[in-house]
């Protein structure tokens, strides 16, 4: 070997330093997560820390929070559960709602819509131009004596048949509003899927409904699970669609929180109402997770 080579035959080359990036990739990375953090700490966690303490209050003289610590407001806010039961029910059923009409929609967008794809995302996008509020009147007209209510009336007699004030018109307005959250999950697991997987099943003699329930199932899952989350939560703490298009008589959770915080001025009772919706939101997604996680095991399970 002559002088000055850089280095000798059969010597491993010297390691490279870990430490040389890591602190400036950590930094970076600290720097991109510090606003999200940021946000989550003082716009979640930090209000459902001041609702769980008010919880544990005392409701002042004049109304308002006192301070104190007792567990009395959660024995009152389960006292009557007939809100959470109204909410509960409400959610689970426009959910599934929501799921019925919103994967054949993705479905088809995602396989069949071809170069008009484009235009019916458009129009799904559209409403949400529209203010939320200006959306749930208009479905006042529609449903009302000078629209749907008013032909079913003429055309059976029935002088007393309404839609508005039922829990079919609440009903119908979550679907109407919360649709979207549900469909471009689902489109969005769909548009990526082979669409080899299913022509292979075909030639492998499978019917329609088992390519389905074996192929394109478990491909739009995940879009499932997040669009049916995405949906249900803020179902169960509306208060405006049962207001407006219930007339005030399907009395949600979000009615009852209204009530206690700004007709009543109990804000311990509230909080305790608010604390026992997120707890009944939480086992209710959780089971949920549960039971999809478990039905994707078993269905691996039977594939193998």
């Amino acid at each position: 070997m002559t002088a000055g080579a850089p280095a000798v035959e059969g010597r491993p080359p010297a390691p490279a330093r870990a430490g040389v990036r890591e602190g400036p990739s950590r930094l970076a990375t600290t720097l991109l997560v510090l606003p999200a953090g940021l946000w989550y700490l003082f716009l979640l966690i930090l209000p459902i820390g001041i609702v769980m303490l008010f919880s544990l209050g005392n409701r002042g003289e004049t109304g308002g929070y006192a301070g104190g610590f007792t567990f009395a407001n959660y024995e009152g806010a389960f006292r009557n559960p007939s809100p959470f039961v109204t909410s509960l029910y409400l959610s689970i059923a426009g959910t599934v709602a929501c799921l019925l009409v919103g994967l054949p929609l993705a479905y088809f967008i995602a396989t069949r819509a071809g170069k008009r794809k484009t235009l019916f995302i458009i129009l799904l996008v559209v409403p949400f131009w529209t203010s939320f509020l200006i959306r749930t009147y208009s479905w006042l007209i529609l449903l009302g004596r000078d629209g749907l209510a008013g032909w079913f009336v003429d055309v059976t007699g029935n002088e007393s048949f309404r839609i508005l004030g039922t829990d079919a018109a609440v009903l119908l307005g979550l679907v109407y509003g919360y649709l979207p959250l549900m469909v471009f999950p689902l489109y969005v697991t769909l548009e990526r899927m082979d669409r080899t997987l299913l022509d292979a099943s075909k030639d492998l003699g499978a019917g329609r409904w088992a390519t389905f329930r074996q192929i394109t199932l478990p491909i739009a899952l995940p879009g499932l699970i997040t669009g049916s989350i995405l949906v249900f939560i803020p179902m169960m703490g509306e208060y405006v669609i049962p207001q407006i298009l219930g007339y005030g008589q399907t009395f949600t959770i979000g009615n009852a929180l209204v009530l206690r915080f700004l007709e009543f001025r109990d804000w311990p009772a509230g909080s305790a109402q608010a604390v026992g919706l997120i707890f009944v939101m939480f086992v209710t997604i959780s089971f949920y997770l549960w039971f999809t996680n478990r039905g994707r095991q078993v269905r691996e399970q039977s594939v193998l």
